[in-house]
């Protein structure tokens, strides 16, 4: 079985979400979600232990050419999710699409729009796009 498009999956959760159809039901419940991938990764780190965070600041400068700066810059994790954590936070992201999906069908935005603009932004701005 092939993953739906995300215009297909945005359809899918126009035609499951009965309760929330409010905006702020869907806006909370998506910034709920969100901190629910945020919660089961610290608890991939604090109660597991499968990954460790070691951060530390990266040691950027203006003047650093970008070749250098993406060769010293880290994730700052060591190890791997283990497939219980890896499960655990697939499926959070999972909720928190699913209300992204929501989200887009009250306000009338093709998920597939956002990701296409989203990428054409990239390819254009590049590395700069997150500075």
């Amino acid at each position: 079985m092939s993953a739906p498009s995300l215009k297909e999956f945005q359809q899918q959760v126009s035609e499951l979400l009965l309760r929330h159809r409010s905006l702020l039901d869907v806006v909370t419940k998506y910034s709920q979600s969100n901190a629910s991938v945020n919660r089961a990764i610290a608890k991939a780190i604090t109660e597991c232990g499968c990954i460790e965070l070691n951060a530390r600041h990266q040691g950027f400068s203006e003047d650093m050419p970008l070749d250098q700066a993406k060769k010293q810059s880290k994730s700052h994790m060591e190890g791997h999710l283990c497939e219980n954590c890896e499960d655990i936070v697939r499926s959070e992201l999972g909720k928190n699409i699913f209300y992204m999906a929501a989200l887009c069908n009250l306000l009338d935005i093709g998920m597939d729009e956002v990701v296409a603009k989203e990428a054409d932004k990239c390819a254009t701005l590049g590395f700069f796009n997150m500075t």
